[in-house]
């Protein structure tokens, strides 16, 4: 990420160089846009820096959640303010149009971020692609409860999607001397990062808010709960998500008549030896054995 970081700040320090000497509000907007995915990875940072604190008092269930917090602050400000900087300079330039000083220059350097914005993507792929695993991409980034690597892929994507918007409105703009399609370019970039801002923010508010286990996950939990002897069923099963890394389970557990006190603690030792077997994150337990009284009731 560190990497990123640098990449992205080299970038918009390029760009803005090209918009000054071009006049483009193309590539004004992706100057923007390149200050905020640098901000982005620095607020990505911080939120993992901190998410590391050890529990205390205050927060007995740890820090894990700044990951999402830094986040959701990514989605909700600097995308979004990004978006109404670049849709404002869209529609100003299209209202009053300025043709462009050496066109050529915004060129060189957009197809050069290109080429270092499709190798971070395909960096931010790879590492993604063991967590993904048969999942579509859009399906990966709805269900992941990793919050960097949803940020990296759209940030990323949308950084290459830009450039191909800026590139087209500086390329038609040199083609037809008309520079309205600058700041056509420029309005289509607003409304890709305002896009961006709406997706990311819908799903680093239900992280924020607290995500249960994933389907597979609770498939897990349950089948290694259960032990077909002393623990007959799982009564009720709720999860909750303390942080990308540690999952907080808690149930109650169907307990066969005639269980003894060390019969029962052995039992419910096991079971969370086989729940940290079976699913690693999950590193709070708690488990409180119970009479089957519904199954009880209905014979």
């Amino acid at each position: 990420m560190y990497a990123a970081l640098a990449a992205d700040a080299g970038i918009a320090v390029a760009k803005f160089v090209g918009a000054a000497v071009t006049g483009s509000s193309s590539m004004l907007a992706e100057a923007v846009h390149s200050v905020a995915d640098t901000a982005n990875q620095g607020l990505l940072l911080i939120g993992q820096r901190r998410a590391e604190q050890a529990p205390d008092r205050l927060h007995p269930f740890g820090y894990g959640r700044n990951r999402y917090f830094y986040a959701f602050v990514v989605a909700l400000v600097l995308f979004s303010l990004g978006s109404l900087a670049a849709i404002d300079e869209g529609i100003h330039k299209i209202r009053d149009p300025e043709h462009l000083s050496d066109p050529l220059v915004a060129i060189v350097i957009l197809l050069v971020a290109m080429v270092l914005e499709g190798f971070s993507l395909a960096t931010a792929t790879r590492e993604s692609r063991p967590l993904k695993q048969r999942a579509s991409w859009w399906a990966f980034i709805r269900n992941s409860r990793n919050p960097e690597l949803p940020v990296v892929l759209l940030e990323d994507s949308g950084a290459l999607i830009g450039l191909v918007l800026a590139f087209a409105g500086v390329g038609l703009t040199m083609a037809t001397g008309d520079p309205i399609w600058d700041g056509i370019g420029t309005l289509g970039i607003g409304v890709l990062l305002g896009a961006i801002a709406t997706v990311l923010i819908v799903e680093m508010k239900s992280l924020l808010i607290g995500e249960g286990a994933t389907a597979a996950q609770d498939r897990a939990l349950r089948s290694n709960l259960v032990d077909g002897r002393w623990i007959e069923r799982v009564i009720h099963l709720e999860t909750q998500y303390l942080g990308p890394e540690e999952l907080l389970v808690a149930a109650k557990l169907a307990i066969a008549p005639g269980t003894g006190i060390a019969e029962l603690a052995a039992a419910i030792d096991a079971a969370e030896a086989r729940v940290r077997a079976a699913v690693p994150i999950a590193r709070r337990i708690y488990l409180e054995p119970d009479l089957d009284r519904g199954r009880s009731a209905g014979s």
